[in-house]
Parts: structure tokens; sequence; C-alpha cells
């Protein structure tokens, strides 16, 4: 996957017919699904893959995984509406050449019908048609655990990136959401979603070592969720992730938040630079994504990896933070 370039006037000319015809961007879930697209369905998936190609030959994987139980199921929904801007800024301006870009949703495994369904990574606008086949289940719970674990298992496991096997650079990975992963990757919840071979539950501390050693992982706790500033889910994922936890104010910003964080990652801009480029794609999201951005913005101290392996030990092109 991940042929064909993003084009802001395809994006456009399909809002128009939607609002021309009264089409749902979220045409799937809207019109009454009750189960995983099979498009987005990740039981039997070997990997998803983003690979290099001739059209793309330094290609970076970037995941974006939401949480769509309870008051997060509008999450996608407002990052569809703003797609021109991420991909604007990680194209127009320069901060990475070649992305790809993975979409995803997050349930919970221990009560929902979708409790994980992932996309593939696309250079295009298919990118877009993969968000439209989310299902909103809107379940959860109803604690402050969902299978955050399972998605960081499937991404862990089962995502074949070049940028990672043939030049040792890791992905992006953004989790959005307000609530914590639970302790384990059960086994059974493993086989019966992702359909492996995994024989005993896996600790979350040794799922993070795998996940942080392929992908720059950042957790993104946005305003209008149902525990925004919780000090119990903030303290969590800084205890795995260091400053790569993100508070946002404003969920209209999550876009260019991803994007300004990818370009510091890239070291593409600093972040003056990266809220000087908002005006230009007309975003008015700078003051939002400065404060949400500011400790990983002027940080120079990398987020550890629990391990890394032999044949990894030069530069990933994105260790600084």
């Amino acid at each position: 996957m991940g042929s064909g370039r993003w084009s802001t006037n395809v994006y456009d000319a399909a809002a128009r017919f939607r609002a021309a015809t009264g089409a749902s961007a979220f045409a799937y879930s809207d019109g009454g699904a009750t189960r995983v697209h099979p498009a987005l369905d990740p039981n039997g998936v070997t990997a998803r893959e983003s690979r290099d190609s001739a059209e793309h030959p330094d290609s970076v994987a970037i995941a974006v995984l939401f949480d769509v139980t309870g008051s997060m199921r509008e999450v996608p929904r407002t990052v569809q509406g703003k797609l021109p801007q991420l991909l604007g800024l990680l194209l127009r301006k320069g901060y990475v050449g070649h992305p790809q870009v993975m979409f995803g949703a997050i349930g919970d495994a221990t009560c929902d019908r979708a409790p994980l369904q992932v996309g593939q990574f696309e250079s295009d606008n298919r990118m877009d048609e993969d968000l439209s086949r989310i299902l909103l289940e809107g379940g959860g719970g109803g604690q402050k655990t969902e299978s955050y674990e399972l998605a960081m298992y499937f991404m862990a496991r089962h995502i074949a990136a070049d940028c990672y096997e043939k030049r040792g650079k890791r992905g992006y990975l953004f989790l959005i959401g307000d609530e914590m992963a639970y302790p384990r990757v059960k086994a059974t919840e493993a086989r019966a979603v992702i359909g492996d071979g995994l024989q005993a539950d896996l600790p979350l501390t040794a799922l993070m070592a795998e996940v942080t050693r392929r992908w720059d992982t950042y957790y993104i706790l946005p305003a209008g969720a149902s525990y925004v500033g919780d000090t119990e889910v903030l303290g969590f994922w800084r205890s795995l992730l260091g400053q790569n936890v993100i508070e946002l104010a404003d969920l209209d910003a999550v876009c260019e938040t991803i994007a300004l964080t990818v370009g510091l990652g890239e070291d593409a801009i600093d972040l003056a630079e990266g809220v000087g480029d908002l005006g230009d794609v007309g975003s008015a999201a700078g003051p939002a994504v400065s404060r949400a951005l500011a400790q990983i913005g002027t940080g120079h101290t990398r987020l550890e990896l629990a391990a890394t392996p032999d044949d990894l030990a030069g530069p990933s092109g994105n260790d600084r933070l």
C-alpha cells in the first residue's frame, strides 16, 4: 500500500458531493453498521505494510489510532474535516517528503463488537476512505481502561514498515484517547481479535519495549474527553511515555498537533517555525498547539527505549524527542 499522492482538490470535490447529496463522511457507521468493516478488520492480518516505491523512495509510516468509546467517538469526525491541514503541513511545508498515513480505532475487547479497527498505510486520498469506514461504536467498559494495549500489540507485531526495516528509522504512532490501557495483552483477546498465535499474556511493560523500539509513540488527551485533565490517566501514560504525553486544549487542533509533532521529530522545524506555518494553511490552531507541544518542542532528551536491537545502533532520524 502507500502509492499515489494526496490531492486537496479530490478531497474538496468529495466534500462538495456529500454536502450536495446529504451523505455522511462516515457513511458506514452512520448507515447502521454493527461490526468492523472488512477493510479495517485486523483478524488474520499478517501485517499492514508501509513500503518504499519508485514514487515514494523514502517512506515514513505515521499511524493515528483513536479511542472511539464514549465521548471520544467524535474525534475521527474532527480529524476527517482537518485532513487538508494535516497533509498540507506534512507535504507542502516539507516536514516529510513521503508520509504514509494509517488510521485506526480502539474499543474495549472485554465488551465491544469492534475492539480494534486498522486501516492501510496510504499516501493518497484513500486514507480518507479508510476514515469513512470506521465504526464509531461508542461503547467501552464503563471504567478508565480500554484496549490500547491490544492496538499497540498490533503495531508492534503486525506492521511491516520500510522506514524501520530498511533504515532503522522509527515511524510515528499517535494514540488519541482519555483512558488507560489494561495491564497486559490477553492471549485470548489477541487470538480472538487479531487471530495470531500469542500463547501467553504479555505484560504491558514488555509490550512497551517492543512498541517504542519501532515507533516514536505519543498519547494525546484532547479537550472534551470524559477524563480530560485526569491525573491518574495522565500519570499512567507519563510513566510509559514520559514527555510524549500531550494535553490538547482544543480538539479542532488535533491534526495540526500531529503534523507539528512529526515536523519536530524530523528536525524539519522548531516549534516557533511550526506555529508560524499554521497560518499558511489557514489554521487558527497556533495557540493551542504551541501550549500542547511546549515540552516536546523545547525538550532535548529523547524517550529512552527499554531495549534497542544491536542492528539499530545508528541514528534513527527522529531520536531527539
